[in-house]
């Protein structure tokens, strides 16, 4: 798959994700982990966010990101797991 050009920027974790961490039991390195062993993305509901495809624990996941082209920064809004 070909990943655009914000895929390699640094990342920005939201305030929203750090506070869902705890709610969905999974860490910065979880988050981290998720995003280099992610397998598609998609544009999300949102204009100018897209719905990263991944997995944790088997399970799969959905992490909204939106890139940030002024600070060149990837923002991590929220990630969830995904009911089947």
């Amino acid at each position: 798959m070909q990943w655009p050009d914000w895929w390699e920027w640094e990342l920005e974790i939201s305030p929203h994700v750090e506070k869902r961490m705890g709610d969905r039991d999974f860490t910065e390195i979880d988050l981290r982990t998720m995003l280099e062993n992610a397998d598609a993305y998609r544009t999300d509901v949102v204009e100018g966010r897209w719905l990263i495809e991944t997995q944790h624990r088997r399970n799969r996941w959905h992490v909204i990101v939106e890139p940030d082209p002024v600070e060149s920064l990837l923002v991590v809004i929220t990630a969830y797991p995904v009911d089947r």
